[in-house]
């Protein structure tokens, strides 16, 4: 197009009466065309860092003011710095395909990229899928989509990972990290893992270190291994109204205590054999329906002889 009008200016500078030289003819066309492409500039819109003002959860549109004031001038007036409008309804950008997406709590004074289309994006918007034009509009204000997730100098973060992969928050407390052979999940307070029917690890070692460990469930706890080994410091207490241990052989190495309390304590079936240390038992203690300390002996008699059984 420049080409063309240089042609015409040429062909009138052959015409020309010679009143304006040909080097300015074609200085002063380029002029006009620099500033007519300017102006035009001025209406095309591409991508600008804009600011969250608000989020609509309902419609998941932010409200974003775009951080860069324009430089103006008006009727030949002195140029002046000028906020754009506040665009409002802006569709966001969040990682999403197939059934799976992540979001982010979006927040006021987010920073963000608005990238505006090619054409309006209206009829796509309302309806989803290919469709027209409703209006002519190109690179306007009107078609702008945030895309989060850029930040300024000032909002940079802290502890940033060049070796691994991070989902974290701000502050650098709470995060899951996967490195090449690792995975890492840190939390402040709480972690809360809630499955509708079966939650499996699958580990040659499953190691856990806490203070206090907690297993709560509604029916039943099962432990299937070879061979199962609980070790304490300091002591092991099983508590139930029924506690049941089946095994060929049970051994039983150190002082042995049992008291039932008002419940008492059975030991029925096969052979139970206690050696070592000493055995103690509490409360009332029936051996094959005998109370061991109320019991007496049939046919006592003074002398070397051995009494008759139990009674």
């Amino acid at each position: 197009m420049i080409l063309f009008n240089l042609q015409i200016i040429i062909e009138e500078g052959k015409m020309a009466t010679g009143k304006l030289p040909m080097s300015q003819m074609v200085s002063d066309e380029h002029e006009a065309m620099e500033r007519r492409l300017e102006k035009l500039s001025y209406r095309i819109r591409v991508a600008m860092p804009g600011i969250i003002q608000s989020f609509d959860t309902v419609k998941q549109t932010v409200s974003v003011k775009l951080a860069i004031r324009e430089h103006l001038s008006f009727w030949g007036k002195p140029f002046e710095d000028l906020e754009i409008p506040i665009l409002d309804e802006v569709p966001i950008f969040m990682p999403r395909a197939g059934n799976f997406i992540l979001t982010m709590p979006i927040k006021a004074g987010d920073e963000c990229l608005v990238i505006f289309t090619d054409n309006c994006y209206d009829e796509w918007w309302i309806n989803s899928g290919v469709g027209n034009q409703l209006d002519n509009r190109r690179h306007d204000l009107s078609d702008g989509i945030a895309i989060l997730g850029i930040w300024s100098q000032p909002n940079v973060i802290t502890n940033y990972s060049t070796d691994s992969a991070v989902l974290r928050n701000l502050a650098d407390d709470c995060y899951v990290e996967v490195k090449d052979s690792d995975i890492n999940i840190i939390a402040p307070t709480k972690i809360t893992i809630t499955a509708g029917e079966t939650v499996e690890v699958n580990a040659p070692t499953v190691e856990v270190n806490s203070t206090n460990s907690i297993v709560n469930a509604e029916e039943k706890v099962e432990v299937n291994a070879p061979e199962v080994e609980v070790i304490a410091s300091v002591s092991a207490q099983i508590q139930a109204p029924i506690a049941t241990i089946q095994a060929a052989t049970i051994n039983l190495n150190g002082n042995v205590s049992a008291g039932g309390g008002t419940n008492p304590v059975q030991i029925t079936g096969g052979a139970i054999q206690i050696t070592g240390g000493s055995i103690s038992l509490g409360g009332t203690t029936t051996i094959e329906d005998k109370i061991f300390l109320a019991h007496t002996h049939s046919g006592v008699e003074p002398g070397g002889g051995n009494t008759g059984g139990v009674v």
